[in-house]
């Protein structure tokens, strides 16, 4: 029986997960990311691996989704919300380390390949933007089962253009880590949410937290999600304009807030140059394992090193 492994490097946990020919999660386990500590990195995740292969046995091949991607020219790292991981050969260390070769893709990727499959939410859809919508705000692009992966290795990097249709209020959008201002991922990321509802008077709270209490009934946290399902809604309408996907899935943390597969079709509905509009929004049915299993995949979708 072929073993396929898969890691997801994230902002706080890397978790790494070994499936079996029937795509069926055979043993995970996850680890604290190391906070700013690139070699701790490296090691976690190699540490993680060779005790992986220890108790379920050798594995076929080794997929690994990573904040960012890897540029096809200098094989460094770039446009990683998890910054300590810029301009670092994680793919050659990596590989270095376990002496065997590693695929890499954006963990964004990673998602909309895991949910195409044919046990996936957007399993039987020739066409899938898979999002990611947790610490930063990523996009993926799957065509026919394959990654897209784009000449310059950033097909489907959404969250770095600007949140389209600002409003008065909006503009000119808050600066972001990548030198520009009025990013979606600073407008829908997890910390961003949290951040806009202390704008309007919240408290400062986690995410989670304003969710829970937008389902009590509290009016303040009730609206920050309205105004989340807004932003969302325009920036992906932008991508169905571009792309037009059968299906959009939605990952990370923000994919919990269950009104949003609801209020946000029915909001891009004024910006879709469409009508009707047959794309659907729809939850991962993996919830957050959905990353470390289309790590997994990478080796038969992409089929090449990324050097």
């Amino acid at each position: 029986m072929e073993k396929r492994l898969g890691v997801d490097l994230g902002g706080t946990k890397i978790e790494v997960a070994v499936l079996d020919s029937a795509n069926r999660i055979l043993w995970r386990e996850r680890e604290p990311t190391p906070k700013g500590d690139y070699p701790g990195t490296v090691e976690t995740m190699a540490a993680l691996i060779e005790r992986a292969e220890a108790e379920c046995g050798p594995v076929a091949s080794v997929g690994v989704g990573t904040p960012g991607t890897i540029s096809p020219r200098s094989g460094l790292v770039k446009n990683a919300n998890s910054v300590v991981l810029n301009d670092r050969p994680l793919q050659h260390d990596l590989q270095s380390r376990l002496g065997r070769d590693v695929i890499m893709a954006n963990d964004a990727n990673c998602l909309a390949l895991s949910e195409s499959v044919v046990d996936g939410a957007a399993s039987g859809a020739a066409t899938v933007f898979g999002v990611i919508l947790g610490t930063g705000v990523g996009g993926g692009l799957v065509v026919d089962g394959r990654v897209l992966v784009g000449a310059n290795a950033i097909a489907g990097e959404w969250g770095h253009n600007p949140l389209p249709w600002m409003g008065a209020a909006e503009r000119p959008g808050p600066d972001c880590w990548c030198g520009l201002s009025g990013c979606i991922e600073q407008w829908l990321s997890g910390p961003a949410f949290e951040r806009d509802y202390v704008s309007y008077g919240g408290e400062t709270l986690d995410a989670a937290s304003i969710v829970a209490r937008a389902a009590s009934g509290e009016e303040g946290a009730t609206a920050a999600i309205e105004r989340y399902a807004d932003r969302l809604a325009r920036a992906l309408a932008h991508v169905i304009n571009l792309f037009d996907p059968e299906v959009i899935v939605l990952g990370g943390g923000m994919s919990n807030v269950a009104s949003l597969y609801e209020r946000v079709p029915a909001i891009w509905d004024a910006f879709v140059f469409s009508d009707p509009i047959t794309t659907r929004l729809v939850p991962p049915r993996f919830g957050d394992s959905s990353g470390v299993r289309g790590a997994a995949f990478l080796p038969a979708s992409i089929g090449r090193t990324l050097r």
